[in-house]
C-alpha cells in the first residue's frame, strides 16, 4: 500500500521484556514445536504462546476488560469524590434526551454501523484517559515525536510534560479520518491495535508519543479493514512534512511490535464498541448518540419495516402458520399429538 518494499520482508520482531532473561539475553529463540518444526525468524508460533497471556489480553480475548475503560474509571471516581467534597451531591447524573409526542429521538449508532463522529470522539476520549492515567514512561524511538517530528517546526522543549486535552486529540484523529475518508469501524479497530501495542510492547501512551502511535494504528487499521486502503504516500499529503520513508518505517515497526498479529475477532470488536458506549455515557456524551427523528429518516424506516414485514409474512405462510389481520396478532395453530395406548 504505497510502500517501496514489503513490510513482511523486514527483520524479526524485537523481544519484549518477558522474552528476555535477567541479563538481557533472549531465551528460547529456537524452541521446537510439537511437530518437530522450528520457529522461523524468531516469530512465535500460535502453539508457543502462553494461554494466560491470551486470556488477559483485551485485544484478543472477548472477556478481558478493556484498558481504556479501566483507566477512565479512575478519573471518574476521582471526579465524583471531588464534587462530593464541594457539597455538590444533589444529582450529578447528566440529563438524557427523552422522546415525546413532538420529538422522537433515535439512536443512529449500532454495532454494525456506528456513527462516525461520535465513535471518533469516544476513541479520542479513550486515548485521553490512556495518557492521563498512564503507569509507565517507557519510550520507543520510532514513536518519539522529538526524534521523528510530524512538522518541520518540531516540538517544544517541554513537549513531554503537558498532557493533551481531549479536544486536541479529537481534532488530530478527526483530521486524519476526514481527509482519508475512513469509516467508524476503522476507529474501533484503531483502538484495538493501540491496546494490543501497549500489551505487547509494554509501553504507555504519553504526551511525547501519542501522535505517532495513533498515526501508526490508524495507518494499519485502514489497511486491514478497508478494501481500498489509503496508501502511505497519501498520508504524506495530509501531514505535509512527513516523508514516505518515515511512514514505511513506522508501519514496519508497529507490525513488529504487534508480532504481525492483526486479526480482530468479531467478539472483541463488539466488546470495544459497547465499552466505548459505556465510556460515552459516563462522560455525558451519551446524548450525542441520540438524534431527533427527521422526516427522511422516518420514511426510510417505514420502507424498511414494510419490506421486513412482507418477508416475515411470506415465511409464516411458507411454514403453514396462520396470519390473521396483522403481524401483531399472530395465531399459531395448536399442535395435537396422538396418544398411544398400550
Amino acid at each position: 500500500m504505497g510502500n517501496k518494499c514489503s513490510c513482511c520482508a523486514y527483520s524479526s520482531p524485537q523481544l519484549g521484556r518477558k522474552d528476555l532473561g535477567g541479563d538481557g539475553v533472549g531465551r528460547g529463540l529456537e524452541e521446537h514445536l510439537p511437530d518437530g518444526d522450528i520457529s522461523v525468524n524468531n516469530l512465535q508460533h500460535i502453539s508457543e504462546r502462553e494461554p494466560e497471556v491470551w486470556n488477559s489480553d483485551p485485544s484478543l480475548h472477548p472477556c478481558a476488560g478493556t484498558i481504556f475503560l479501566e483507566r477512565s474509571k479512575q478519573s471518574i471516581e476521582n471526579g465524583m469524590v471531588r464534587k462530593k467534597s464541594q457539597h455538590q451531591i444533589a444529582d450529578i447524573r447528566p440529563l438524557k434526551k427523552s422522546s415525546s409526542c413532538s420529538t422522537i429521538y433515535l439512536d443512529d449508532s449500532t454495532v454494525s454501523q456506528p456513527n462516525l463522529k461520535n465513535t471518533v470522539k469516544c476513541v479520542a476520549l479513550a486515548i485521553y484517559y490512556h495518557i492521563k492515567n498512564r503507569t509507565s514512561q517507557r519510550q520507543i524511538e520510532i514513536f518519539d515525536e522529538k526524534l521523528h517530528p510530524l512538522t518541520r517546526d518540531g516540538v517544544a522543549d517541554d513537549y513531554d510534560k503537558h498532557n493533551p486535552e481531549h479536544k486536541q486529540i479529537y481534532k488530530f484523529v478527526r483530521t486524519l479520518f476526514n481527509a482519508a475518508q475512513l469509516t467508524a469501524e476503522c476507529a474501533i479497530i484503531t483502538l484495538v491495535y493501540l491496546e494490543r501495542l501497549l500489551t505487547y510492547a509494554e509501553i504507555d501512551i504519553t504526551p511525547a508519543n501519542w501522535k505517532r502511535i495513533v498515526l501508526g494504528a490508524i495507518l494499519l487499521a485502514s489497511k486491514v479493514w478497508d478494501d481500498q486502503a489509503v496508501w502511505n504516500v497519501d498520508y504524506c499529503q495530509i501531514l505535509k512534512d512527513i516523508t514516505v520513508e518515515d511512514m514505511n518505517e513506522l508501519e514496519r515497526q508497529f507490525l513488529e511490535m504487534l508480532q504481525f498479529n492483526i486479526n480482530v475477532p468479531s467478539s472483541v470488536y463488539a466488546k470495544y464498541y459497547f465499552d466505548l458506549r459505556t465510556l460515552a455515557e459516563a462522560n455525558s456524551l451519551a446524548s450525542d448518540f441520540s438524534l431527533p427523528l427527521s422526516k427522511e429518516k422516518a420514511q426510510k424506516l417505514e420502507a424498511m419495516s414494510r419490506v421486513y414485514e412482507d418477508k416475515i409474512a411470506a415465511e409464516f405462510l411458507r411454514n403453514g402458520i396462520k396470519k390473521w389481520s396483522s403481524l401483531d396478532n399472530i395465531c399459531l395453530a395448536p399442535r395435537r399429538s396422538i396418544a398411544i395406548l398400550s
